[in-house]
């Protein structure tokens, strides 16, 4: 008997009109830091932070001064992710804050069809000092990817007799595995404003400085992208950028800022790029233009050294979680 192979007809497929995978939102990661003078001297610190970011245990040093590392455990930033670092120090106590490890900021333009132009990735960060208070913000280097965009805001308030040294290095692009930014940009926003002697906010009617017999110390505003990255006036091809201020808590004499300023020439020596240091009334202001982020921390290291011992303080002790292999602390022989 012959077979016939019947044809069986199978329902159809309805459509699949679901919406895709949801991206995952950004994150805005924040850290709340306050320090404290304790009776004997030390400062003591209290702190909270949401992921990505993580207090890690805080050091005493032997001057009494706290550091504290800050751990972003996200392994780098996408376009979109934020992070907000508040920081007050009450009167007289004295901390340095770094980073457990360099940062990383990955590359967004072109990378999603919902925002084919990129998002920047932005870290916020706002630094309140009362009278006599010193703080030392020295995270470790950021690494901006090809095609990343990222912007950095940083206000910082001193009252009368703070102290705020502060430091930055970015490398634009992986130079080392041949990359460069690219279509990517890095902005730097720095505000600095001393309070007079009341601490009070002028109010809308008041003086263009904003600030009862307070002023504005510095307003620096950077960006670096595309064209920047290649004039004279900009990083000439240089892959890594530097900046180290220092908002001192008084007028240094003139002869005394002079010979500092010149102590921080003469550590240059010996470091490849571009380095130039100037005053700031109070303190001063360095830049770095050049090949290496080992050069730029060096040298900012060393004008970190001489800060402290022109302001009579104990020699700074490296970080325990800087990846240092020198001994950038030793500056040249003068």
């Amino acid at each position: 008997m012959a077979r016939r192979d019947a044809a069986i007809a199978l329902p159809s497929q309805p459509k699949d009109d679901r919406p895709g995978p949801t991206p995952q939102p950004p994150w805005h990661g924040q850290a709340r830091l306050r320090f404290e003078l304790s009776a004997n001297g030390t400062t003591r610190f209290l702190g909270r932070a949401s992921s990505p970011l993580k207090v890690q245990r805080g050091f005493l040093r032997a001057d009494g001064r706290c550091e504290l590392p800050l751990l972003h455990t996200a392994g780098g930033l996408v376009g979109g992710d934020r992070l907000t670092v508040d920081v007050s120090l009450a009167a007289g106590s004295r901390a340095l804050i770094t980073s457990v490890a360099a940062q990383k900021v990955y590359g967004s333009i072109g990378r999603s069809r919902r925002a084919p132009q990129g998002d920047w990735a932005v870290q916020e960060l706002d630094f309140e000092l009362a009278a006599g208070a010193d703080l030392e913000w020295l995270p470790q280097e950021l690494v901006l990817y090809a095609d990343g965009l990222y912007e950095q805001r940083a206000q910082v308030t001193l009252a009368p007799g703070a102290s705020w040294l502060g430091a930055e290095v970015v490398r634009l692009g992986r130079s080392a595995a041949g990359e460069d930014l690219g279509a990517g940009r890095w902005r730097s926003l720095l505000e600095i404003r001393r309070l007079g002697e009341s601490g009070l906010p002028k109010g809308s009617d008041g003086p263009q400085l904003g600030w009862d017999g307070g002023a504005w110390i510095l307003v620096d505003r950077i960006e670096l992208g595309q064209q920047s990255l290649l004039g004279e006036h900009g990083m000439a091809g240089q892959p890594v950028f530097g900046s180290l201020v220092w908002a001192a808590p008084a007028p240094l004499p003139a002869d005394g800022l002079a010979a500092l300023l010149e102590l921080c020439r003469q550590d240059r020596r010996g470091l490849e790029g571009e380095m130039a240091c100037g005053a700031l009334e109070p303190g001063l202001v360095a830049r770095y233009r050049g090949p290496s982020t080992t050069a730029a921390r060096s040298w900012f290291t060393r004008i970190w050294y001489r800060i402290r011992a022109a302001r009579g303080l104990a020699d700074p002790e490296l970080p325990r979680v800087w990846p240092f292999q020198e001994e950038p602390l030793s500056p040249p022989a003068n």
